[in-house]
């Protein structure tokens, strides 16, 4: 069965390091998982948001 040079690198790379799947979801996890949002916290932040105006670098007129 034929496996391109990537696969078999990949094969040698997974037997040297046998935790890495599980590192590469921590760090994934440090990254994208995020904790779920407060609805409460989430109305009062865009509540005490201030606007921005239309032309901001323009405010003098």
């Amino acid at each position: 069965m034929y496996q391109s040079e990537i696969t078999q690198f990949l094969n040698q790379l997974k037997e040297q390091k046998p935790d890495l799947e599980e590192q590469q979801r921590k760090g994934r996890s440090l990254l994208w998982d995020k904790q779920p949002l407060d609805l409460d916290e989430r109305e009062r932040q865009q509540a005490s948001r201030v606007k921005q105006t239309p032309y901001v670098y323009y405010q003098n007129f």
